[in-house]
């Protein structure tokens, strides 16, 4: 009996994975088409037939990163019993990023440097950054913060902080130290009474008049 052969992988298969490594390992603008196809085994007929433009690779190696980052925190979360243990779960997901050999960074970040404003690259990026303030605005409404929005926007300030200690200062505890500091935020941060006012949080000491 004749063992089967795997099948090939296909040319759009193929073309991003060699877009997801050399854009990611050496920048969108640093790496050419032709490297990508020379590196992909394909014709470059395929990239156009397949993707059409750089531009469009690029959109699809950045919805492929996204993917992979939503993945990641939505398994962390699920393991997590309370909304306020899965807003500290968001951050425990990064540092599990943060501290892979293969990180060099946020990939949305690094393409929209390089990237026009009105670009698709850049829409793909602020798609991506309000999915992640809408999980962190949703979590804190159902812990009950008296002003989620607020504390998202803080969080999320700890989070791109996180990243990019690890990427520019090579700090490898950045994350945990992440994790860390929005502890205190939620700890500090006040909750809403039952009638709509706000109260200490549970981390806060009561103050006297």
């Amino acid at each position: 009996m004749t063992a089967r052969t795997a099948a090939k992988p296909s040319a759009r298969v193929r073309l991003l994975e060699a877009a997801d490594e050399l854009f990611y390992n050496e920048g969108i603008q640093t790496v050419g088409i032709d490297r990508v196809i020379e590196h992909a085994g394909v014709a470059k007929a395929s990239l156009y037939n397949t993707y059409g433009s750089k531009e469009q690779l690029v959109g699809a190696y950045l919805e492929l990163r996204g993917s992979r980052v939503r993945d990641r925190i939505n398994r962390v979360l699920e393991s997590r019993a309370t909304p306020r243990e899965r807003l500290l779960g968001v951050f425990e997901a990064q540092s599990e990023a943060l501290t892979s050999s293969g990180y060099h960074g946020c990939p949305f970040v690094r393409a929209t440097a390089e990237a026009p404003e009105d670009s698709s690259i850049s829409r793909i990026a602020h798609d991506h950054r309000a999915w992640l303030r809408g999980l962190l605005t949703g979590l804190a409404t159902e812990c009950g913060y008296a002003d989620p929005g607020s504390l998202a926007r803080q969080l999320h300030f700890l989070y791109d902080g996180a990243a990019n200690a690890v990427r520019m200062d090579k700090d490898s505890g950045a994350g945990a130290a992440a994790r860390e500091a929005a502890a205190v935020l939620l700890a500090a941060a006040p909750l809403t009474e039952p009638g709509g006012a706000a109260r200490p949080a549970p981390g806060m000491a009561a103050q006297t008049p």
